[in-house]
């Protein structure tokens, strides 16, 4: 299997973030969860645990491929420990400077990643308005 993703282009990173499944999973008693299908069919759902504006956990589960666990991963990486308002700037192109890059024909599992997530935040601030 690593062979097969290493010759599909995924860094050692992506890697061992798909087969470790790292950040895989839920969240008991999430501050924010929340569920987004991408154009291509694949569906990304996120939890968070957020105190005081700050993500102390993220998770998350996906249908999808190689290419959607590891950017999954990665983004939950990235935003564990930061300020909602840090959390909100982290781009695409952060995600897949992390993976240390990824195949061209996966650009749209970092969109995924990062559609879901800002969705996920954008619930957890609407609700939190509105409360």
């Amino acid at each position: 299997m690593n062979e097969l993703l290493k010759k599909s282009g995924f860094s050692q990173r992506a890697i061992e973030y798909y087969t470790k499944k790292t950040n895989v999973g839920k969240i008991e008693n999430p501050s924010v969860s929340f569920s987004y299908t991408g154009h291509c069919g694949d569906t990304m759902k996120i939890y968070l645990k957020i105190d005081s504006d700050i993500i102390t956990g993220a998770k998350f589960e996906a249908t999808g491929c190689a290419g959607a666990f590891s950017a999954g991963s990665a983004l939950m990486e990235i935003v564990k420990g930061r300020s909602i308002m840090e959390a909100e700037k982290i781009s695409e192109e952060n995600i897949i400077g992390h993976l240390g890059g990824v195949p061209e024909t996966k650009i749209d599992c970092v969109y995924l990643a990062k559609r879901s997530f800002e969705e996920t935040l954008k619930l957890f601030k609407d609700t939190r308005l509105n409360s």
